[in-house]
């Protein structure tokens, strides 16, 4: 099939993107969820362990404690999820709750602003509840010592008022599990992660677990797709289902738009070419930051706070959403003096290599 490479194709593109809630400068690779996944991704998620793909070790340990539980009687330990944003936290926490037959109750550690917040969500769970709270790291220090107790012995301590108005307030609460979510692992308090009986990092899916997040999701949309469309999805979505999720989205308007809704392979590639993701996911975003290093510092080394000023980007953002996937891939070095470019950034740049690449160091055998 002939693809029409007509010049307003792109125009056509955003106004299709723009009515569907995405702008072209939002960062479609992203694995942070954004207002269009809160909408779409509730008919995308997995109901069942045995229909969540990848992550086996976890789940392997999950039938084990889960099976362990329910012939006990008992709610499932205390869980921990960590990982980078995209890759399945929160539809785990669901999955929990369902496959031990258990209501679900869902908050998110910034809207957990006082101690009374987190009492009341406490005292309403039922025995055997799932109690998931997302982004746990971000509970102030007050909050997360109410919940040491409850989390220990199923119980409740604070004091309400002051001076001599204060009173002391003790309450049991039904045994119930908590389900905490993180992508920053490394901020949560040591006394809160050493309550949890169980921890799991989340890692990036394969390509094989990818193209059958993809197959899977294009037959909920009921979009016609082959498995050339399926290979090109998968290897562009940086290992993160929402992200192929997302894609899979921009994919299906383009083919019903411009490809009589059939998403072949050359289909795909031209969508995804539009939204400028290339084939191993990288966006415009991530080769301005590559190109900068190349061309202004000569593959570096460049301190972080001077790269944030090249790129017009915050230091933490850098650092926290852009690198991770660079180092990744093996494109971007951290070192003390700062960050480099390796030779795979400036062979996937098609750039030729500075002449520091060149030398060839002597081997520790020569005299």
């Amino acid at each position: 099939m002939e693809i029409c490479h007509c010049p307003l194709l792109k125009a056509v593109y955003t106004i299709i993107l723009l009515n569907t809630g995405i702008a072209m400068t939002d960062r479609i690779v992203s694995g942070n969820i954004n207002d269009e996944d809160s909408y779409s991704e509730g008919g995308l998620r997995p109901r069942k362990l045995s229909d969540y793909v990848g992550q086996d070790k976890v789940k392997d340990n999950l039938i084990i404690g889960m099976d362990a539980a329910k012939q006990r009687g008992e709610p499932l330990d205390h869980v921990l999820l960590y990982g980078p944003p995209g890759l399945g936290k929160t539809t785990l926490a669901s999955i929990i709750a369902a496959e031990m037959q258990s209501n679900i109750r869902i908050t998110a550690g910034p809207a957990v602003e006082r101690p009374g917040d987190m009492a009341s969500l406490l005292t309403q769970v039922k025995a055997g509840d799932v109690l998931f709270i997302d982004e746990i790291h971000r509970l102030g220090k007050v909050v997360e010592e109410i919940l040491y107790p409850a989390m220990e012995d199923f119980s409740l301590s604070w004091v309400m008022g002051k001076g001599l108005q204060a009173q002391s307030i003790n309450l049991k609460v039904e045994p119930f599990t908590l389900i905490g979510a993180t992508t920053r692992y490394s901020m949560l308090s040591a006394p809160l992660r050493d309550r949890f009986g169980t921890v799991y990092r989340l890692d990036y899916y394969d390509q094989s677990a990818m193209e059958s997040i993809v197959r899977r999701s294009a037959g909920i949309m009921t979009l016609e797709i082959d498995q050339g469309g399926i290979t090109e999805i998968a290897r562009r979505s940086r290992g993160t289902p929402r992200v192929a999720n997302r894609l899979l989205r921009r994919v299906r308007d383009f083919a019903q738009v411009r490809a009589d809704g059939r998403a072949t392979q050359e289909v795909s590639s031209q969508a995804l070419g539009l939204l400028e993701v290339d084939h191993l996911g990288l966006d415009e975003i991530d080769h301005r930051l590559l190109t900068t290093i190349a061309e202004k510092y000569d593959g570096g080394p460049v301190g972080i706070d001077t790269l944030a000023a090249s790129t017009g980007e915050e230091s933490d953002t850098l650092m926290d959403v852009y690198e991770p996937y660079l180092i990744q891939l093996g494109f971007l070095n951290r070192t003390p003096r700062g960050r480099t470019l390796t030779r795979a950034a400036y062979e996937h740049l098609g750039m030729s290599l500075p002449s520091k690449f060149n030398i060839t160091q002597p081997s520790m055998w020569e005299n």
